[in-house]
Formats: structure tokens, C-alpha cells, sequence
């Protein structure tokens, strides 16, 4: 099967799932994770109808912008973000879905202010409470979405979760729908036309039919459209 089949079969499952929960298929992107794929990879699926993609690492991120590999597609970035690495993210791509501490939203906020820009974001939510794992505790992601609020260079636009690997389909159905009901609680308590939150980005490879039943509108999905990762280089970012 080759790339283009394998995004026509993939959005057509989404589109099952998002009608069979009484969805508008259109509400469900379909983000391609990009990660170790190369420059022509990434130009190869956006020939093939990849419209979104997502980088993991800042160094990749800057050799594909270097190299145009995202031209035609929109680019997110979807990794793990240091603050010392904030100013090659910010104003490079349209969302950072990775927002995970007090200190990298500050610290986007005020690089995207000495850009004179404001910053789309999401807050990355550690559901299961995982060490290994980034992210805002469940009960902290009200204040840190105040705190959005607040700031100049930032637009929250949703929040985001990566839920341990499930062995079996329906394990992460509990963690979609409690980051789902976690964004309508949020909604619901801050009244500030800042705030304008539309997007779940919840599901992976392993786990995006469960994501779509709960609400996502956003699916990051890698292994299932290039395969298995070829091995990573050392991380420098």
C-alpha cells in the first residue's frame, strides 16, 4: 500500500468514527508526526495529501523549514520544548501543541512579544500523573489557562495529552474524555474573549479511533502513515 492509499484509508476510518459519534468528520485533522522522517518523506506525503504536519525536535524542525520540505502543508510542533529552544518555535510554525510548564508559557509569551506576533498554543495536560511525561497537572490547567490570559504573546487554543500506551483498544477512552470534559470546564469558568479553545489534540496510531469517539479534532498519527521510525540521532534540542 503506498502513502496515498494509506491517507485515503486512514481518513476514511476517522470519518467513520467521527460519524459514528454524531460528528462532523471535517472537525477531525488529521496531523502526520514527522519525526526522523526525512525532507523528501515529508515533501512525498504532502504530495500525497498531507495537508498538516507535526515535528518532535527542534533540530529537525529547523533542517525542514531550511529546507522548504513543508511547503504546501501547514506545520505544528508537537515535541518536547525547552525554553533555551523557544526562539527557533515561536513564529516558525501555527500551533505549539506542547505547552507544558508555567516557565515555557512565560517564556513563549515574551519571544513572541519581542516578536511583535502572538503565539497560538495548546497546554499539555499529564493525565495519568506519569514522571516520565511533561505537562500541566489536571487541576493546575485552570489557572495556567488564566494565566493565558493574561499574557500578550500567547492565544490558547486547546490543550493536549499524550495517555500511557494502551495495550488493548478503549484503555485511553477514560483519559480522552476526562481532557475532553477538562476543556469544557475550563470554557465554562473563564469569560475572556482571549479565550478560544477548539482544539483537542488527543490520538495516536495506537489510540485515535477512542480519541475521535471523545472529541478530538486533532489526530497525530506517525507510524501508521510512514511506518516504523527509521533509528533517531542523539538529541541536541
Amino acid at each position: 500500500m503506498d502513502l496515498r492509499e494509506k491517507i485515503a484509508g486512514l481518513r476514511a476510518g476517522m470519518d467513520a468514527a467521527a460519524r459514528a459519534a454524531g460528528r462532523d468528520p471535517a472537525d477531525v485533522a488529521l496531523l502526520a508526526a514527522t519525526k526522523t522522517q526525512s525532507s523528501d518523506a515529508i515533501r512525498a506525503a504532502i504530495a500525497a495529501g498531507v495537508t498538516l504536519c507535526g515535528e518532535n525536535r527542534v533540530q529537525e524542525l529547523d533542517a525542514h523549514l531550511a529546507d522548504g520540505a513543508y511547503a504546501g502543508a501547514s506545520v505544528h510542533f508537537i515535541g518536547h520544548l525547552q525554553t533555551n529552544k523557544v526562539k527557533h518555535v515561536v513564529g516558525r510554525v501555527a500551533l505549539i501543541h506542547s505547552i507544558s510548564s508555567e516557565k515555557l508559557l512565560r517564556a513563549v509569551s515574551a519571544q513572541a512579544d519581542k516578536l511583535g506576533l502572538v503565539q497560538d498554543i495548546l497546554l499539555e495536560i499529564n493525565l495519568a500523573g506519569e514522571a516520565s511525561k511533561s505537562g500541566f497537572p489536571p487541576e493546575e490547567a485552570l489557572p495556567a489557562a488564566a494565566l493565558c490570559a493574561q499574557l500578550s504573546g500567547v492565544r490558547l487554543r486547546g490543550l493536549m495529552c499524550i495517555p500511557p500506551a494502551a495495550a488493548a483498544p478503549g484503555e485511553n477512552l477514560p483519559y480522552f474524555q476526562k481532557l475532553r470534559q477538562l476543556a469544557v470546564d475550563i470554557t465554562g469558568k473563564i469569560l475572556d474573549n482571549r479565550i478560544d479553545m477548539d482544539v483537542l489534540s488527543m490520538g495516536m496510531s495506537g489510540d485515535w479511533p477512542d480519541a475521535i469517539a471523545a472529541g478530538s479534532t486533532c489526530i497525530r498519527v506517525g507510524s501508521a502513515l510512514f511506518g516504523p521510525r527509521p533509528p533517531m540521532s542523539p538529541r541536541k534540542d
